[in-house]
């Protein structure tokens, strides 16, 4: 069977199906996908010329790397205990060490460990990440998703919720996380950020791009012609995916295949003020990814309540999101994107 000769990156805003297609892809016979890393940003300042780190380091972050994927992203880390298993993979590396091969050779430990060759890091925010991964590791794939912003902003809505719907594998920092993050206009200035920087890739051959909505509709054809773009052979196994990591609705990992009930779900859910907030943030970028503009008339008085709130829960999401990434200020610029 044919493979990317490196990583594959699944992007896109948050709660936009990365982490459905993360388990799409883990599903192939040549492709293991790892648990959210959050590598690049948080454990290391992405650069194009990295340099050249000492072993105690490189151990360091490759013993980072385990814990998030043998104990969970959300949870605390104890990377001393799998120090050992870390200065056995750095040992392994040939060249100079970087934090760039350190993280080449924890995905291929992780991928041989499973019985695959291919490792898949589907951290979502790499998207802001994408032009240095891809000079970084010349043979990588990336796939950006997309998904309308309305139903994005009304699972972004509900993720607090995920603690309970998940059997209490999401701690409770991350749920009032989830709830400070959340505003119309917050959501709306990222998603219209994000899709602003995965359109500058719509003519790079190494990425594909998929709508939620398109895959849900059409899986084994959105599938195939996904394979197709990542040198990838199709195989049946990857439409047969546990339906599990909703904000709507409890998981239900014995039901198998591509939901296509999320769609849609923000028309009965949202707000007006909501969805009026989200086309005027974001209805030019709505509207070039095919989804259509609603009739909205909210109340002033709600319009003029939200905008009240978005200072109070700005504040409030910044200060709980301090030490996420290794520089908040350039975080902000890469999601703030303009127009290319």
């Amino acid at each position: 069977m044919t493979a990317p000769t490196g990583p594959i990156f699944v992007v896109g805003n948050s709660r936009s199906g990365t982490t459905m297609m993360g388990r799409v892809l883990g599903q192939h016979p040549l492709v293991f996908t790892f648990d959210e890393l959050h590598f690049f940003e948080q454990l290391w300042k992405v650069s194009t010329t990295p340099e050249t780190i000492d072993t105690a380091e490189a151990q360091r972050l490759m013993a980072m790397l385990l814990t998030i994927q043998y104990d969970g992203y959300l949870q605390t880390r104890q990377p001393d205990q799998h120090t050992s298993e870390a200065a056995a993979i750095v040992a392994t590396i040939e060249g100079a060490i970087t934090a760039p091969a350190v993280f080449d050779a924890f995905l291929s430990y992780g991928a041989a460990a499973n019985g695959k060759v291919v490792g898949c890091d589907q951290t979502p925010r790499n998207l802001y990440y994408l032009t240095e991964l891809l000079a970084l590791y010349p043979g990588a794939r990336a796939v950006i998703m997309v998904r309308d912003a309305r139903d994005v902003m009304l699972s972004q809505k509900n993720k607090w919720k995920r603690r309970r719907m998940s059997g209490g594998r999401h701690n409770r920092i991350s749920a009032v996380r989830s709830w400070a993050n959340f505003h119309p206009y917050t959501m709306s200035i990222l998603w219209r950020g994000g899709v602003r920087v995965g359109d500058r890739y719509s003519n790079d051959p190494r990425v594909v791009t998929v709508r939620f909505e398109d895959l849900a509709a059409d899986p084994e054809g959105q599938v195939r012609r996904l394979c197709t773009g990542l040198g990838l052979d199709f195989a049946p196994a990857m439409l047969a995916v546990p339906k599990v990591g909703s904000s709507a609705e409890e998981d239900r990992p014995d039901e198998l295949g591509i939901d296509a009930s999320a769609i849609g779900r923000w028309r009965a859910k949202l707000t007006p003020t909501e969805v009026w907030t989200c086309q005027k943030v974001a209805g030019p970028e709505l509207a070039a990814h095919g989804y259509e503009l609603a009739d909205v008339d909210p109340s002033m008085a709600t319009v003029a309540t939200s905008s009240v709130s978005f200072a109070a829960k700005s504040v409030l999401a910044v200060t709980l999101n301090l030490g996420r990434s290794r520089s908040i200020i350039e975080s902000a610029k890469r999601r703030l994107a303009r127009p290319s």
